[in-house]
């Protein structure tokens, strides 16, 4: 790592540090968001209902392939970090190019085992033979994309964690504008439907995988990928999947959720209900990844002043962290909350049965927001300073050990609105967890702070 960033990492006020390194990833992963929300918007106007359905039936087996990316690109992006902080650059790049090789061999196998497996799967995350067609049109395309996308988004994140922000935003920005553009002119203009969604979606994400690739062999990079890095070792591909677990984890669970959602809305509600959810979902994704922008700013400064042991700095980049992500759930909570319908017909202006569970809907599912800000910046501080098992347990609180009984049992009771309680319940019953280890961790943290060791 060049010293000047180095410098950078361990002497910078916190505070303009974090606004250096958030508003490129926050851009970054709003245009990213902007994936999916794109092509419902699309979809939705251009197709109709069903399809918007059908899409939303496609979105577990995504969050699926996601889930890869994350456990390579998150895990190998806090690795790297850590060994920055460390002074060891040698690690650090042979953790670089582990990663990469990982990356296309995960994206191979996803590829053929999602083609084996895409029809069951489909069928058991609420596909029926009105919305099937359409799925499987828009998945197979998908799947073919599997190693531009888990390559892309995983080589994006280690460049934000080698201390270059901007670069990461830049390349989000490149390929979500080559998505956009591209969603109308296959979906409209040529009639492709579904097909051209996904087609644009595929296409944007190879144009990632390259610039990201040619970012790691240009003089931008600090870290270099080097064929003497990529001959895979047992001892760095193990550093990174511990740490990778956590967000992975996270990513099963919620396709496992979403997959339990449309089934359960299926059952209670129709077809129409699984459309609702998947305009939910796309709103909660971008609020979210609000959030996470705030984790992917302050992920490379913990890690780095938590492996050169400069916890003052630890803390406060941790409070202003929670601070910021608060902020941003309330303000979001206060929006929705206000103007839901607008939120709905953007995705859909002339189906009033959507327009009226969506509405109701999202009001529910989104009435604990202001604590998630909480609950997502604490679970990823025990990520960001190599603390996988905490992390893994705290992430997969409120996606498996709260929701998914929450999901079976309360719509026994209240119907399709024990669906939509099911989030805001787990949301609060996982905070209230949450709070306890962030107690006890801050203790430890001051401990640190006044030389008593880890």
């Amino acid at each position: 790592m060049d010293s000047g960033r180095s410098k950078e990492l361990a002497e910078k006020n916190i505070a303009g540090l974090m606004w250096k390194f958030f508003w490129p990833a926050f851009i970054g992963v709003t245009v990213n968001a902007l994936y999916n929300v794109v092509d419902r918007i699309f979809i939705g106007r251009g197709v109709g209902s069903l399809a918007l359905s059908g899409l939303s039936v496609v979105f577990p087996i995504m969050i699926l392939v996601a889930a890869f990316g994350m456990l390579i690109g998150i895990g190998a992006g806090v690795r790297i970090s850590i060994n920055l902080g460390k002074k060891e650059f040698n690690l650090a790049e042979r953790v670089l190019g582990n990663s990469f090789i990982l990356m296309i061999i995960v994206g191979l196998v996803v590829t053929a085992i999602g083609f084996m497996v895409k029809t069951p799967m489909l069928r058991s995350f609420g596909a029926n033979d009105q919305t099937i067609g359409y799925a499987q049109d828009y998945l197979n395309i998908i799947l073919l994309g599997s190693v531009f996308q888990v390559v892309g988004f995983s080589l994006n994140n280690i460049i934000r964690s080698e201390g270059s922000p901007r670069n990461a935003m830049l390349s989000m920005i490149i390929c979500s504008v080559v998505n956009v553009i591209l969603n109308p002119i296959f979906i409209f203009w040529l009639g492709m439907g579904v097909k051209g969604s996904a087609l644009a979606t595929v296409i944007s994400q190879f144009i990632l995988m390259v610039w990201v690739i040619l970012h790691f062999t240009s003089k931008r990079s600090v870290l270099k990928l080097r064929f003497s890095n990529m001959k895979l070792d047992r001892f760095v591909i193990w550093q990174i999947v511990t740490i990778g677990m956590a967000p992975f984890a996270m990513q099963i669970a919620g396709s496992l959720v979403q997959a339990t959602y449309n089934t359960q809305l299926i059952k209670y509600g129709a077809d129409v209900a699984v459309g609702a959810m998947g305009i939910i979902n796309s709103v909660a994704i971008l609020i979210v990844m609000a959030v996470i922008s705030i984790n992917m700013a302050s992920q490379p400064i913990i890690g780095y002043n938590f492996g050169a042991g400069n916890y003052s700095r630890v803390r406060e980049t941790w409070d202003i962290g929670i601070k910021a992500g608060t902020i941003i759930s309330i303000i979001a909570f206060i929006l929705i909350e206000l103007f839901p319908g607008s939120v709905i017909r953007l995705f859909n202006h002339d189906d009033p049965q959507l327009y009226e569970i969506g509405i109701h809907g999202i009001r529910i599912f989104l009435l604990m927001l202001p604590l998630v800000g909480f609950q997502v910046i604490c679970s990823n501080y025990f990520q960001s300073i190599g603390k996988a098992q905490i992390s893994l347990f705290l992430t997969l609180l409120r996606q498996v050990i709260f929701l998914l009984p929450l999901l079976t049992i309360l719509p026994m009771h209240y119907g399709i609105n024990g669906i939509w309680m099911a989030s805001p319940i787990s949301d609060f019953i996982s905070t209230c967890v949450v709070f306890i280890f962030f107690r006890i961790e801050r203790k430890k943290l001051h401990q640190m702070e006044m030389g008593f060791g880890k």
